[in-house]
């Protein structure tokens, strides 16, 4: 082990875990009564995926539990966090519950505690049954109300085991990306018009925890991704347009959760959509409040002729990943120190939900996967969130995305995010260079869960 110096050092207690999602990691996507998603549906329209591929196999997680939770076991990580696939529980969205849907997760939770890992739960990591889909999907706000009892359901049968709960997965990435702009599942390409779905996120967000909570859930929380938004320029248009972006991106989904409000400049855009009572369902008291972060954004107003008021430019001046995402941790830091300044008594502790980078380095010819560049960045990106904590910010837990390479979205397999390189041929597991300096920096910390 190196030294323990060259560790960050967190406060005694602080977690450790890892991250994945189901449709990336489980593959087995029609085994034992699980039903369509809408990224089945989608990664099967040509031109959606940059490979071609799905997540069909993916890292055959629901196969391989017992070797990946060793893997965390051998990591020394205290948590680890995954999501249930709607579908498998609900192959439709509705009606009773498959049993060996529920089955594969009972023993999962089972396992993971059998080996020291807490399970932090997430309902909806972007796997909608494409039935619900067919009838709208979020657009649709009876989609809330199939939500809430898909979550009692997953409750009663598991509250008593699982440590952290989370609704929805970044609701904000689900709805822009997937209703707005059309490139993620289910590919809707609605700008303004996908704000229907914002809000269903949400409500959905809202009802679920309600349910959680009358199951006997003890934590429950959210997994918001969060960026910091810089103007382009010190000009006016720049530094207004960005400011509506942040709103859009950020505090839409912050503030309805912490505050039972909507950003002011959006009040407007909403006032269709909102039933009364909305906003008090969906400002439900959270144990803890998730961040996931990945890179500060860049924004501009566009010209009066495009579709949308706000361009994206290159945050230039810094190093980025094999995605191309600029590596800046100290926005971390500063974005964690801005929010308790903010909302101070309204935030509850915060957990790092999701953080980390894709690099594509492969294993060498003595099998070696010497990804130098992904200790850089974690080692960095968990000094900022030392740096945040000594300035006052109650932060719990690092949660590392990811556990090993997967399925990356409308990206395939051409982005790897893990701690374990995945031969998506064979399926063997090799640990990089990233999973030993993680198992160090766990080892080295003062008391680690």
């Amino acid at each position: 082990m190196s030294p323990t110096h060259d560790f960050p050092l967190l406060p005694p207690g602080f977690r450790f875990g890892t991250s994945t999602a189901s449709y990336q990691v489980e593959g087995a996507v029609a085994e034992d009564g699980r039903g369509p998603s809408i990224w089945d549906t989608f990664a099967a329209e040509p031109g959606r995926i940059a490979d071609g591929s799905s997540g069909e196999v993916a890292c055959d997680h629901y196969h391989r539990v017992d070797e990946d939770v060793a893997l965390m076991k051998e990591l020394g990580t205290g948590g680890y966090r995954f999501s249930i696939a709607w579908p498998r529980i609900q192959p439709t969205g509705r009606g009773p519950a498959n049993e060996k849907g529920l089955a594969f997760y009972d023993r999962l939770i089972d396992t993971l505690l059998d080996n020291g890992q807490q399970p932090m739960v997430t309902l909806y990591h972007w796997d909608l049954p494409q039935a619900l889909e067919d009838d709208g999907g979020w657009l649709n706000r009876d989609t809330v109300d199939r939500f809430a009892d898909y979550a009692a359901i997953v409750g009663e049968r598991f509250a008593d085991r699982v440590e952290h709960w989370i609704p929805v997965n970044e609701p904000n990435v689900a709805s822009v990306l997937g209703y707005g702009m059309g490139t993620h599942a289910p590919g809707k390409a609605l700008l303004f018009d996908c704000l229907p779905a914002a809000h269903h996120l949400l409500l959905a967000h809202g009802r679920a925890a309600i349910e959680l909570r009358n199951a006997g859930a003890q934590s429950i929380g959210c997994a918001n991704n969060h960026a910091p938004i810089w103007p382009a320029s010190d000009d006016d248009a720049d530094v207004g347009m960005s400011k509506i972006f942040d709103a859009l991106w950020n505090g839409m989904f912050l503030e309805p959760m912490l505050l039972g409000r909507y950003p002011a400049d959006l009040v407007p855009l909403f006032d269709e959509i909102t039933h009364d009572g909305d906003l008090a369902t969906i400002r439900q008291p959270l144990d803890f409040y998730g961040v996931n972060y990945y890179n500060p954004m860049k924004v501009a107003a566009a010209g009066e002729d495009s579709e949308v008021p706000f361009e994206f430019l290159d945050v230039v001046g810094y190093p980025t990943t094999d995605f191309g995402w600029p590596i800046v941790p100290d926005a971390l830091r500063e974005w964690l120190v801005m929010f308790r300044a903010r909302f101070r008594a309204a935030l509850p502790p915060i957990y790092i939900t999701e953080s980390g980078c894709s690099y594509n380095t492969g294993p060498d010819e003595f099998g070696v996967v010497d990804d130098q560049a992904r200790i850089d960045y974690l080692r960095s990106h968990v000094n900022a969130v030392s740096e945040a904590i000594t300035r006052g910010v109650d932060v719990r837990g690092y949660y590392c995305w990811s556990l090993m390479d997967n399925f990356e979205w409308a990206e395939g397999y051409t982005q790897r995010f893990g701690l374990v390189h995945v031969d998506y041929d064979t399926l063997e597991r090799t640990r990089k260079n990233s999973f030993h300096w993680y198992a160090d920096l766990i080892a080295a910390q003062p008391q680690h869960l």
